[in-house]
């Protein structure tokens, strides 16, 4: 009783800790709002607010919780704390999708978009053709088809580079794969808040067999959970998720790895609390790098150099302390 009502007590101040967030990344950026003029409907102000503010910082919100739910899901199915998107070749994938579209499309952000999620899907499907055809159908298979198609998307993707301009095109490939929230609109959001929210509706009301699934197959098998078919299903619906926001966002380090090992290390458990948590914890690191890209320096910087700050010196902080308790 006493573990859960302090589980609960995290959750809680999580929450609060990222309407915090959300609120300031309302009014903090290159052109301050304060409430007194959203309240007073100055026009530039409410132009502002919804056409940038608002959506970015919700982006923000739904893109960390998913990254979170998503890695939380591949560092448990894999039993693999290192685990992230690009286990599966998904982050690759996109990265392949949208250097394809800036080369060859029209460009445009819904053309980046749509190619980055459809280079995302063609790498995790390639990825399980490679482990159906596979004499052993583990998670050690799906780990090396992971492992082939990512390597095999950066390949596509440095010829890609190679063929840009340097001038023009090979700035946007750059700027798209360090990611990034600038540029998010209202009409963007559709899609992959749909998408996301859906697919993590599922993974929480899946949890139970996310965490059987933890276990080894043969355990798993015995207590009656079809393995083959529910790590697909649980696989597909994190690699949807992730799919729908790195194909807006770019590619975003660290959140997806970052935040599940703070979960557990919280919450000592994998139960659906972790899952709730991770999400939470992914949240608002997404929201306040976001909110330090755009008003740490005179120009913004990619959100990923704030997540990769946090992430490092935390990895860091890890190794040191596996080792130390190792003594």
């Amino acid at each position: 009783m006493r573990k859960n009502s302090r589980i609960k007590n995290i959750i809680f101040l999580m929450t609060l800790v990222l309407l915090v967030e959300f609120i300031l990344s309302l009014i903090v950026g290159k052109y301050p709002l304060s409430f007194e003029g959203l309240m007073a409907g100055e026009e530039q102000a409410m132009r502002v607010f919804m056409t940038l503010r608002l959506p970015r910082t919700c982006m923000a919100v739904l893109a960390g919780f998913g990254l979170g739910v998503a890695g939380m899901v591949y560092q448990t199915v894999f039993r693999n704390p290192l685990a992230s998107p690009d286990i599966i070749g998904v982050s690759s994938g996109a990265s392949a999708g949208a250097a394809f579209a800036i080369l060859f499309l029209t460009g445009s952000a819904f053309a980046v978009m749509g190619s980055a999620f459809l280079g995302s899907m063609i790498a995790v499907a390639l990825v399980l053709a490679l482990t159906s055809i596979a004499s052993e159908k583990g998670n050690a298979s799906i780990v090396l088809a992971g492992i082939a198609i990512h390597s095999l998307a950066q390949t596509i993707l440095m010829v890609l580079k190679l063929s840009a301009d340097p001038e023009k095109e090979l700035a946007s490939i750059e700027y798209w794969i360090m990611g990034s929230l600038n540029g998010i609109t209202l009409d963007k959001l559709p899609v992959p808040f749909i998408l996301s929210v859906l697919c993590m509706i599922g993974l929480f009301l899946l949890h139970r067999q996310v965490l059987l699934l933890s276990v080894e197959e043969s355990e798993a098998a015995l207590l009656g959970v079809p393995v083959e078919k529910m790590r697909l299903c649980i696989l597909l619906l994190a690699t949807l998720v992730v799919a729908a926001t790195v194909s807006v966002t770019g590619i975003i380090s660290f959140v997806g790895l970052l935040a599940p090992h703070c979960a557990r290390l919280l919450t000592k458990d994998h139960r659906i609390h972790s899952l709730w948590l991770s999400g939470l914890l992914g949240g608002s690191i997404l929201c306040m790098a976001d909110i330090l890209a755009r008003s740490a320096a005179a120009s913004e910087l990619p959100v990923s150099v704030f997540t990769s700050l946090l992430g490092a010196p935390f990895l860091i902080w890890l190794l040191l302390r596996r080792r130390d308790d190792n003594v």
